[in-house]
């Protein structure tokens, strides 16, 4: 349990450390102050940064930052544009807090609120690009190792190794079923010979109609033997009710594993779109969603499990966390970097911003929205965990 917590911090942290990366960097770029880095959510437990000597000042537990900033004292009062980089006591990723993103400081060069609407525009998209980035260079470099996927999604130059086949469903009152196989398991080998392609595995099991078969089935990343017996459904040959799909570790040479990383990074992030798209219809159709989401309790126990698999998988599992975040943080919607942009599209059409107040307004209700679809989340995935 305690391995997962930590694996699960790990990978929130380097996640939104490249997404808050990209707000940081861009604003430094056109010339907004950045007040303050921060890893996790305070209170914070030290930070430090530069006085107008260009020395580093220290600041321990929650001292505050503004009785500094009037300070005559150069060796305490911080340089100009100085940043605060700060470590605090809730592990949940981190923030950048920049000058004038709440609309404040609107006469002064170094606000946010001061620039020109396609800089602030550059700002905000910043983060989201960076967790864009982050994915293609984790995709990259899986493919330089070797990825498991499909070999139907293999290209030219992929080179194939660890062929096994997966499964991709397990139908209900099936022999699979009531012999305890799950959805991810690999068969590895039926009554011990090697099975690699799907159609060797529905042979080996259309030849044991009726028979105890052994199948040698990997999960976790540990191999078990499991017992079924193949029955004749439907059609004529015995089946066992899976669905199934050839996987292997699919690797490429240098470049055209960062050619192969940028495919699969567009291809992702287009299929998540798609599958927001299909939630959002469910939603006007009527239909429950909530089971389709995972809160930070779900998100920490498929990360353990990606873990246990190996660090490939965890590298993978970490390039669709990033693309999920990129997509989610660019939805239309207030307190999410593409609802700020919605409302600079708005400024850009109507030649002068929304209310400060009212936008402020909005997004604090958008927040309290996404903290309640949170919590209800995760009640969701504490409940499915206990039942388990």
């Amino acid at each position: 349990m305690f391995s997962t917590i930590l694996i699960f911090i790990i990978v929130l942290s380097v996640i939104v450390f490249a997404h808050e990366a990209g707000h940081f960097f861009t604003a430094r770029l056109f010339g907004v102050r950045a007040e303050e880095f921060g890893f996790g959510f305070p209170p914070r437990i030290l930070g430090f940064y530069k006085n107008r000597r260009g020395k580093r000042v220290w600041l321990f537990n929650n001292q505050p930052v503004e009785n500094l900033e009037t300070s005559l004292d150069e060796n305490v009062r911080p340089a100009e544009k100085a940043t605060l980089y700060s470590l605090n006591w809730l592990p949940l990723g981190g923030f950048v807090k920049i000058k004038g993103e709440n609309g404040e400081g609107q006469g002064e060069a170094d606000s946010f609120a001061a620039k020109k609407i396609w800089q602030r525009a550059i700002i905000l998209v910043a983060g989201v690009l960076m967790n864009v980035v982050l994915a293609w260079l984790l995709f990259s470099l899986g493919y330089m190792f070797g990825l498991p996927q499909s070999t139907d999604m293999a290209g030219p130059k992929a080179i194939i190794t660890e062929s096994s086949v997966m499964l991709s469903a397990v139908l209900p009152d099936s022999p699979a079923e009531s012999a305890g196989l799950k959805v991810g398991d690999a068969i590895l080998a039926v009554n011990g010979e090697a099975v690699g392609t799907e159609v060797a595995l529905q042979d080996a099991i259309a030849a044991n109609d009726g028979l105890d078969t052994e199948l040698l089935v990997r999960r976790d990343n540990q191999e078990e033997k499991i017992m079924v017996t193949p029955t004749i459904q439907s059609g004529s040959r015995a089946t066992i009710g899976v669905g199934i799909y050839a996987s292997a570790l699919i690797r490429y040479p240098f470049f055209s594993a960062i050619v192969e990383g940028a495919k699969t990074t567009g291809w992702l992030t287009k299929e998540i779109f798609v599958a927001f798209g299909n939630l959002l219809s469910s939603i006007f159709d009527g239909q429950s969603v909530a089971d389709q989401f995972a809160g930070p309790v779900g998100i920490a126990n498929i990360t353990g499990q990606a873990a246990r698999e190996g660090f490939i998988y965890l590298l993978q599992f970490i390039a669709l966390l990033s693309l999920n975040l990129a997509v989610i943080n660019i939805l239309p919607f207030p307190a999410l970097d593409g609802g700020r942009l919605l409302f600079l599209i708005i400024e850009r059409i109507k030649g002068s911003p929304v209310k400060r107040e009212m936008e402020n307004v909005i997004h604090n209700i958008g927040f309290f929205l996404l903290i309640a679809l949170v919590l209800f989340i995760t009640y969701k995935d504490i409940a499915k965990l206990v039942i388990k």
